[in-house]
């Protein structure tokens, strides 16, 4: 995998709208779990990735440390030789001298290819830890937008069962509306009532009948007090 590749595959998942997918969603609670599922896949895919060009990066920055320091060695053996060479001249050792001379071109040459080695690695050394910069960053963003994404899905879940006992709720209220006129105890009251009017019905009429009959035995008592006195009057 390319460096380009893992940095485009982290930029666009990094920037994945999470609202918009949920609305284009059929089921947003199963296109959640995929979206978890696929964000920790890349997510280890790019941690790998990401390993590797670190490692990378610290090889090369070992190898110009040790350019720099070899450099420097270099640079001291071509001082140590040339010294040398000088003090082997001047107590008139002169093919000594050019042989210690000689050495120190060498270390000086030695040098230089170790300088010119550190320099060109430096822009490498840059440009790859500008590339791994953005790599964990970009790995930032994502573990983010996975908690982000986690915390949504366990949202998602929470409200459809809270949605789900409402919807059993208002059913199962709605099968016994105590206030609805037109339900079963509505007509059982009415019901009830019929029969109070019914019971107060024969009340009134068992009344009315007991009222006859003290009034018909009132007339016979009338009666017998008249022909008791046309019989006092015919005995006079």
């Amino acid at each position: 995998m390319t460096k380009q590749t893992i940095l485009g595959r982290v930029g666009q998942l990094a920037k994945a709208n999470i609202n918009a997918l949920l609305d284009q969603a059929e089921d947003p609670q199963k296109m959640l779990d995929q979206l978890i599922r696929d964000y920790t896949n890349n997510i280890a895919e790019a941690e790998q990735a990401v390993a590797s060009t670190i490692g990378n990066l610290r090889l090369m920055e070992q190898d110009h440390r040790e350019d720099v320091e070899a450099a420097g060695e270099w640079g001291g053996k071509a001082l140590a030789a040339s010294r040398k060479a000088d003090e082997l001249r001047t107590s008139g050792q002169g093919a000594e001298a050019d042989t210690f001379d000689n050495l120190a071109k060498v270390a000086l040459q030695r040098q230089l290819q170790s300088e010119r080695e550190a320099r060109t690695a430096e822009p490498t050394i840059a440009a790859q830890t500008e590339v791994v910069d953005k790599l964990k960053e970009g790995l930032g963003q994502m573990r983010a937008r996975l908690g982000e994404l986690k915390a949504k899905r366990d949202e998602l879940v929470a409200r459809s069962k809270s949605a789900q006992a409402q919807n059993q709720m208002m059913d199962a209220v709605k099968n016994i509306d105590v206030l609805d006129p037109t339900s079963e105890l509505s007509r059982f009251e009415d019901k009830v009532r019929r029969e109070e009017a019914k019971a107060v019905g024969k009340q009134e009429l068992a009344a009315s009948s007991l009222d006859a009959q003290f009034e018909q035995l009132d007339a016979l008592g009338d009666g017998a007090e008249i022909e008791a006195r046309l019989a006092a009057l015919k005995a006079a």
